[in-house]
């Protein structure tokens, strides 16, 4: 009973909890608001009643969700000084310096022009109109940027200094914290990424509808737009995802040697990258495993005989630099989300391949086709979300590396059964919302797009429906 009240570990369950919740709704928001921005800028470009259409129908998918991503975000933010108050008292000073732009700024932008975007339909000009839910756009984007770079600093911390009178980290230079080079590398793969997880919601919506014959004047641009956004951010993604590895073998290099399990510094050849592997934990004993040579030098280094750090070696380095202790994270965690990770992304690239090449010139798929494109949804929510557990539980037992132990960052005066409470009452209350939330959505899909007025007999223009969401 007692470990259980452990606050230390509550306040991770809390916290990873939370975070898993609100990133739910966080990469739907992102992709949804550049698809949006699109189908309307097409609607106001042609005057083309299946873009209008489009552009509602996924706005209102987009504003619920945008309404739930703001309560859960709010509620982690508290975490920070509630369950990790000695954290927020080390490094609040610098962490605190992007999230406060994110608010300020982005997420400000966003707010102000997402409200202008629902009430200005018969208010605004077209094209002043369009110009809100760009940037809106643009404002989820940048919010993205300000929490990857405070995420940055935590796997690599830079633009600060300590100050050893009042023990703890001060903000030096806010455009070195801003020009991180993990938030740099990270950034474009993360942004690639939710423009993947918005196109696998438009393909399996698309597919939904187009299996049961029902709008099909807006479900088939819809699907070869989501297909085509699917296959292009996936490749962005990828391309992303290598210098991203590349910035953190530089910063971290005990994480990708324990994205692989190698207990052991190799060189070229012996750099392999394991698909598969069967051991013994400590890696003495493998039983099975499905190798590629050299792949892991080459991701590492982006030379076939490149040198990658085993974690034997970084762990006597760690010791050597930063005390006794234990500086080798959950090998299994971090080997199995890495795979997952690339394995779900690469699985709904191809879906979308075969969804391009089975819909060539207007051709209709067959029924268990429509089913695998409506059950892929999950695949990059999943990719991603697996991607972010690699990030954080590879970092360990690091809160912010080489600075602060995750150990030594959780509130003091904060009970186990106190952390506990809070825990479950969070949890009964997500569940509730996640009910409501996933219901509305559900609903707005099956409802599937309005109909719009009649093109003016005299202009030709199709005036939007004003109606509020």
């Amino acid at each position: 009973m007692t470990e259980w009240l452990d606050p230390l570990l509550l306040s991770r369950w809390q916290f990873g909890l939370t975070t898993i919740y609100h990133f739910l709704f966080v990469p739907l928001t992102i992709g949804l608001a550049l698809t949006v921005a699109i189908f309307q800028t097409a609607w106001v470009r042609t005057d083309k009643a299946k873009y209008l259409q489009l552009t509602h129908f996924f706005g209102k998918i987009l504003l619920i969700n945008f309404a739930m991503g703001v309560v859960t975000g709010i509620v982690q933010e508290f975490q920070f000084g509630m369950n990790w108050s000695d954290y927020s008292r080390f490094v609040g000073d610098v962490f605190g310096a992007p999230l406060a732009f994110e608010g300020i700024v982005a997420f400000f932008l966003e707010a102000t022009f997402i409200g202008l975007w629902i009430f200005g339909w018969d208010k605004l000009p077209r094209r002043l109109h369009l110009a809100t839910i760009w940037l809106v756009a643009i404002g989820s984007t940048a919010s993205a940027y300000f929490i990857i770079a405070a995420n940055a600093f935590m796997q690599n911390p830079v633009g600060f200094q300590i100050n050893e009178a009042r023990g703890r980290a001060e903000l030096t230079s806010i455009g070195e914290l801003l020009s991180n080079p993990i938030a740099l590398a990270a950034f474009p793969h993360t942004i690639a990424a939710c423009f993947m997880v918005s196109a696998g919601l438009i393909i399996s919506v698309a597919a939904w509808h187009l299996s049961r014959n029902q709008h099909l004047e807006t479900m088939r641009p819809a699907l070869k737009f989501g297909l085509w956004m699917m296959v292009i951010s996936g490749v962005l993604t990828t391309l992303m995802g290598d210098q991203l590895s590349l910035a953190m073998v530089d910063a971290q290099p005990m994480k990708m040697a324990a994205a692989e399990a190698l207990y052991t510094t190799a060189t070229g050849a012996n750099a392999s990258f394991s698909i598969f592997t069967l051991g013994t934990p400590d890696g003495v004993h493998e039983l099975f495993s499905v190798r590629v040579p050299y792949l892991l030098s080459f991701l590492s280094t982006h030379t076939f005989d490149g040198t990658v750090e085993g974690i034997n070696n970084l762990q006597a380095q760690y010791t050597q630099l930063y005390g006794p202790g234990d500086y080798t994270p959950i090998i299994w965690v971090t080997y199995w989300s890495f795979r997952w990770m690339i394995g779900l992304g690469l699985a709904h690239m191809l879906v979308a391949v075969a969804g391009l090449w089975f819909t060539r010139g207007g051709r209709v798929p067959r029924r268990w086709m429509w089913r695998v494109a409506i059950w892929s949804f999950p695949f990059s929510l999943l990719a991603m979300s697996v991607g972010w557990v690699f990030t954080e539980m590879g970092r360990q037992p690091w809160l912010v590396f080489g600075l602060l132990k995750t150990q030594d960052g959780v509130s003091p005066n904060v009970s186990g059964l106190e952390i506990l409470i809070s825990l479950i009452a969070f949890t009964a209350i997500y569940g509730a919302l996640a009910v409501v939330e996933f219901g509305l959505i559900l609903r707005a899909i099956r409802k599937g797009p309005d109909d719009v007025a009649a093109p003016d007999p005299v202009s030709g223009e199709i005036t939007p429906r004003t109606t509020v969401y």
